[in-house]
């Protein structure tokens, strides 16, 4: 993920470093005109966005680092990854999605920036736009694709991403298991890791780890943009103007960028961003309908869920945390047969702790359970809780007793629709549960916080 290294530009143009300095690296930059006569482009919304690309570029690549980390083969000048990055108007917080490369996607009318021919409209892959059209027409097939206007365009390839972390010093990333790929040579074990930057190359370039192929190693990538942030704001690059001049050469020196991206916008963003942690962070790879899905002519690629992606671009078109953050901490809900909404519950109270009936009868309403809101007493004490149910609701039944863990199933034939939860002494509360249709959040959303390595952050 040769990308992730843009947003150090980002992060690292701290507010103690002078304009000067920062006008001497920004010379340094190589420009691209990726907006060039663009019309019906979407509309602006708040904060900044930032179209992060990288490329297999090997052409800077020593024959040694070329040998060491599998870095063979002439490159492709193709893209790698990509990825949207947010950054909220208020400049307290990062959203990045993450863009599969074998993305279905259809780019439009366009002149081919090899043969120079005309083009119309037609499907490809959503990595191939930039081997037909180069940045421009990438810019706008993501625009089209998420109606989310892209305000800067930045490129990066191998080098930068290398050199880079090798002058932070090493990232620390962390696996629970094995990883091991001899495609790129990556070979870890589970536990904590100092990554150098043909390591770290070898740790985000991975794709036969496992099953996931390209998901599993853009969730790797996400982790190791974490574990970048963490790195560069606890190291005190952000405050040291030497160290600051060595990293931001080392990644503006590969970097490609649209002329409005320069020295401005790096001291605003760096003034802005002097307190940005890892917490500051979200990450979340834009959701999947369809996996395999074939076209003529294309191959396999992933389709868009296309309701759900909506959603998450049009939280970024608002400025609009990916996931709330009341809900980061709270315990993952459990699927279940049957939605909540659809369970008629009456609640009895079979202890003698007065109001447990109605503490139960409310969180499990707040679960959304139709409850009759007419908590009652039991006729006698149980000994824990109880669900009454008629055979013929027995689905419904057991989707309630995962809400109620620990507590007894016992038929009640002929009862009808509504089940009775009599609530024993073990009740404490009620575990979140969710039907199989119920809309879930757009995407798995992780905070930076959350990835990095323990002690860490």
């Amino acid at each position: 993920m040769r990308a992730v290294t843009t947003l150090s530009v980002v992060v690292l143009a701290s507010a103690g470093i002078g304009h000067a300095l920062v006008t001497g690296l920004d010379s340094g930059i190589a420009r691209v005109d990726a907006f060039k006569d663009m019309k019906n482009r979407p509309a602006a919304g708040h904060g900044m966005n930032v179209l992060l690309v990288g490329t297999d570029g090997r052409d800077k690549i020593s024959e040694r680092e070329r040998k060491a980390y599998r870095l063979g083969g002439a490159p492709c000048h193709c893209t790698d990854t990509m990825m949207i990055v947010h950054i909220s108007q208020d400049r307290d917080r990062a959203s990045v999605v993450s863009l599969p490369r074998d993305s279905y996607a259809e780019v439009p009318d366009h002149v081919d920036r090899n043969t120079g021919e005309p083009h119309h409209a037609h499907p490809l892959k959503l990595n191939a736009a930039y081997a037909e059209g180069g940045p421009q027409l990438t810019v706008r097939t993501v625009e089209a694709m998420t109606r989310v206007k892209i305000d800067h365009y930045l490129e990066v390839d191998f080098a930068s991403f290398m050199r880079t972390v090798d002058v932070l010093g090493g990232v620390t990333v962390c696996t629970p298991t094995t990883l091991k790929d001899s495609y790129t040579g990556l070979d870890l074990a589970p536990g904590s890791h100092d990554l150098t930057g043909g390591q770290a190359l070898q740790y985000v370039r991975a794709r036969h780890v496992d099953g996931a192929s390209d998901l599993g190693r853009m969730q790797r990538q996400q982790r190791f943009m974490a574990a970048l942030i963490e790195r560069a704001t606890s190291s005190g690059v952000l405050l040291n103007p030497m160290r600051f001049r060595d990293v931001a050469r080392a990644v503006l020196g590969s970097v490609r960028a649209d002329a409005g991206f320069g020295t401005n916008e790096l001291l605003d963003l760096g003034r802005a961003m002097r307190n940005f942690s890892p917490s500051s962070s979200e990450f979340t790879t834009v959701p999947i309908g369809q996996m395999g899905y074939v076209v003529n002519g294309i191959g396999s690629t992933l389709k868009w869920d296309k309701a759900k992606a909506d959603r998450l671009f049009a939280a970024l078109r608002e400025d609009k945390p990916l996931a709330p953050v009341h809900a980061r901490h709270a315990p993952a809900a459990t699927t279940v047969e049957v939605a909540p909404s659809s369970i008629r519950v009456r609640v009895e109270n079979g202890t003698g702790t007065a109001g447990l009936g109605r503490k139960m009868d409310a969180a499990l309403a707040s679960t959304g359970f139709a409850t009759t809101r007419q908590p009652v007493t039991a006729g006698h004490p149980v000994p824990r809780t109880v669900i009454s149910y008629d055979p013929r609701w027995d689905r419904s039944a057991r989707s309630l007793a995962v809400a109620l863990p620990g507590s007894e199933l016992r038929p009640a034939p002929g009862q009808g629709p509504v089940l009775r939860v009599t609530a024993g002494p073990d009740f404490k509360d009620v575990h979140k549960v969710k039907g199989p249709d119920t809309a879930q959040p757009e995407s798995p959303v992780v905070h930076g916080d959350e990835v990095v390595c323990q002690g860490k952050a």
